[in-house]
């Protein structure tokens, strides 16, 4: 099953208030696998950049002046994308951005029903808990040392890390079920379990010999009071 990981960057938190997406990162995951292919781009928002939003993410509108606009790489973006399910962290604000964007190059909007929403996901695995991606991250163990600022393509990545662990892990795809098991070992018909391809050996004998017995009766002997004869 084939799945995008993704986050963006924006001027502020309202495309209906004029804000515009500025940056892009989607990881391919493949089966709960990073397959190593991504989309990553800056945008020209075509507006200035409030110095909330480039606290938050350090992009300046001095380093976005000179980046394509949305509409020059849009068909870049939905070819990588294709029909697989987006997932993202507080995914109805980044469709929301997405979505404004298309419209605005003349785009279809993308389906809601792709949408998958890690914070959802963890408020049901974790209730009453912290969900941001940093509180996350940290329940998980996802070393999160190199995020100094937020950045698309970095928090897909440990989106990606963390929706993998959060849907299971590493257990995925170690191919545990049984049409895995090697062909040396067929599975019983019965209640047997599994038998082994291995030769039959006859049972070493395991009974005391004659000598052996006699010893274990003088050792006896000498003991005081043990607990398994009768009192006297």
């Amino acid at each position: 099953m084939r799945e995008i990981i993704f986050d963006t960057e924006t001027t502020g938190l309202d495309p209906r208030a004029g804000d515009r997406l500025v940056e892009i990162g989607c990881i391919e995951l493949v089966d709960r696998r990073e397959t190593g292919r991504n989309f990553h781009a800056y945008f020209n928002p075509e507006r200035d950049m409030p110095m909330e939003a480039e606290a938050v993410h350090g992009l300046s509108i001095q380093f976005l002046s000179d980046k394509p606009l949305f509409a020059s790489r849009v068909d870049e973006l939905l070819e990588f994308l294709g029909d697989a399910p987006m997932v993202a962290h507080n995914a109805a604000f980044d469709f929301g951005f997405v979505n404004a964007e298309l419209v605005r190059a003349g785009r279809p909007a993308l389906d809601m029903s792709r949408m998958c929403c890690t914070v959802q996901m963890a408020r049901k695995l974790h209730p009453g808990a912290k969900h941001s991606l940093d509180a996350l991250c940290t329940r998980y163990g996802i070393d999160r040392s190199h995020r100094v600022k937020h950045g698309a393509l970095l928090d897909a990545e440990l989106l990606a890390h963390l929706y993998i662990e959060m849907t299971g892990g590493r257990q995925i795809g170690l191919g545990l079920g049984a049409e895995a098991a090697p062909a040396s070992r067929p599975v019983a018909a019965s209640t047997a379990g599994v038998v082994s391809s291995r030769p039959y050996r006859e049972p070493r004998p395991h009974a005391a010999t004659a000598a052996e017995l006699a010893r274990h009766a003088e050792f006896v002997a000498t003991l005081n009071q043990p607990l398994w004869h009768d009192s006297p």
